[in-house]
């Protein structure tokens, strides 16, 4: 933990985000913008495929939806690394945070679990979501709220 720690806390940048509240600001914003597209991207795209929600065909909301979550993991994270950098003993040591990295991961398998299934090439296809798929959606939405809510959960442990 103190080698992946002492790394992250001299990423390039890192000291400008510690010394600077104006860089910490901009890049914490950047981070809750990247959180907004992928939760607000991802959600309404799983509870179209669970049944909860009517909208758009899937074949056409799917592939647009994922692209939009997929950016806004991309900036999230980006951000995340260097937020982390700011305080990385502190985090690192943080159960809040190691549940939240706990639950991404889960959120990413799920998602790569979804997108390798034969089932979504059948929803990009056209066809209507299996129960499998349906499944797989209601655990993603629930993984991403509770990813959030660690999120959140780090600032009061």
């Amino acid at each position: 933990m103190e080698t992946l720690a002492g790394w992250l806390g001299a990423l390039p940048g890192s000291g400008v985000l510690r010394a600077s509240p104006t860089a910490y600001l901009l890049i914490n914003a950047a981070h809750i913008l990247g959180i907004a597209l992928l939760v607000g991207a991802i959600l309404p795209l799983d509870l179209s495929l669970a049944g909860v929600l009517r909208g758009p065909a899937l074949d056409a909301l799917a592939p647009f939806a994922s692209r939009v979550a997929a950016g806004g993991l991309a900036l999230a994270a980006a951000t995340g690394l260097y937020l982390l950098s700011v305080r990385p003993s502190d985090y690192l040591a943080n159960p809040a945070f190691l549940t939240k990295l706990g639950l991404l991961a889960l959120a990413l398998i799920n998602i790569a679990m979804q997108h390798m299934g034969p089932g979504w090439r059948r929803v990009l296809a056209g066809e209507r979501p299996s129960p499998a798929v349906r499944a797989v959606a209601l655990t993603s939405a629930g993984l991403w709220v509770s990813v959030l809510v660690a999120g959140r959960w780090i600032g009061f442990v």
